[in-house]
């Protein structure tokens, strides 16, 4: 069923009120899993919502808090999400870091002990569209199979770059993992078999069950490369926010444990460079203006969202057990 992004806007922030989010978080929240629905990335969209209700409501998210940020050095912030709303930290974190970006031209946020970022791509972009380049990392629950392994042992690791280009920033967002698990929940949630490659069974061998995979585990992009940068974001989050490293890790996808992964925040102020944002935009320009392979799909940038706005414009799909479930818990 097709619905209005305004009528599941408002029911979303509906629910989070009613379990003690303040109006501003709820509709950050909100917003959050609305933009992603937008941009037809249902796996961090609004089935995540009754997830993070529960949560919400046995106290493994703190419903009021921000967060609780220490300078560790003059352009590092090391943040004690206190089990708080990902987005609402995350937003946060960059509010406090952009305080010093004229001085240091750069700052560094590590967070940990909050619950699920969602799309990180929101995160880039907000940088981005402030004029400044933003880079977003986060790690997972193990879910990933190492390159030439079967068993699942790291996180699907996603990563955000947002650089500035005068009015169409260009925005990457990519889990090192083939797909995310989101993806495949959500194919589970809709009775659809996942494409051969994506994942393997608990036994290590190919599957495409959705619910053989939710048991398995998720193969790396690219092989050796998606295992490899997916490694490195591993490392390099949980060296910096004190966070638990994949094995260990709990709280994304599941309402028993705390959240206690790690993410990452980057900004750097571009005029503290050499660079040259115009030139940046007419290189952006020059590859959208290319010759496409088929005449009537021209070139893209990451970031140009056409697809948002054909939904903007026709509405969210979303599964009707998933709609007759958030009004059910609005009716409670």
């Amino acid at each position: 069923m097709r619905l209005p992004p305004a009528r599941l806007r408002n029911l979303s922030v509906a629910l989070l009120e009613k379990r003690g989010v303040p109006a501003d978080s709820a509709r950050l929240q909100a917003n959050l899993l609305l933009e992603a629905e937008l941009r037809g990335l249902p796996s961090h969209g609004l089935q995540r919502l009754p997830l993070l209700l529960s949560r919400l409501d046995k106290g493994l998210a703190n419903p009021t808090t921000r967060g609780n940020g220490t300078w560790r050095r003059a352009s590092f912030l090391s943040v004690d999400g206190e089990r708080g709303l990902g987005p609402v930290v995350m937003m946060d974190a960059m509010r406090v870091t952009r305080r010093i970006l004229k001085e240091t031209g750069l700052a560094i946020a590590a967070i940990r002990n909050a619950n699920h970022m969602g799309m990180l791509a929101y995160y880039a972009e907000a940088a981005a569209r402030d004029g400044l380049i933003g880079i977003v990392m986060s790690t997972s629950e193990a879910l990933v199979h190492p390159f030439g392994g079967t068993q699942a042992l790291i996180g699907t690791n996603p990563v955000a770059i947002g650089i500035p280009a005068a009015g169409h920033p260009f925005v990457l967002d990519l889990a090192t993992s083939i797909v995310s698990m989101g993806k495949i929940n959500n194919h589970a949630m809709r009775g659809l078999a996942i494409p051969p490659g994506w994942a393997v069974d608990r036994d290590g061998r190919a599957t495409t069950d959705p619910h053989a995979a939710q048991a398995g585990a998720i193969a790396p992009f690219g092989d050796a490369k998606g295992y490899g940068l997916g490694l490195a974001i591993e490392l390099l989050v949980a060296a910096l926010a004190g966070s638990n490293l994949a094995p260990d890790v709990n709280g994304t996808l599941d309402d028993i444990h705390p959240a206690n992964k790690g993410d990452l925040l980057i900004l750097i102020d571009p005029s503290a460079g050499a660079g040259s944002i115009p030139a940046l935009a007419a290189y952006l320009d020059r590859l959208r203006l290319s010759r496409p392979l088929d005449p009537t799909q021209p070139v893209a940038i990451p970031g140009d969202g056409a697809r948002r706005a054909a939904a903007a414009k026709t509405g969210i799909e979303l599964p009707q057990p998933l709609f007759d479930h958030l009004t059910a818990l609005e009716a409670a």
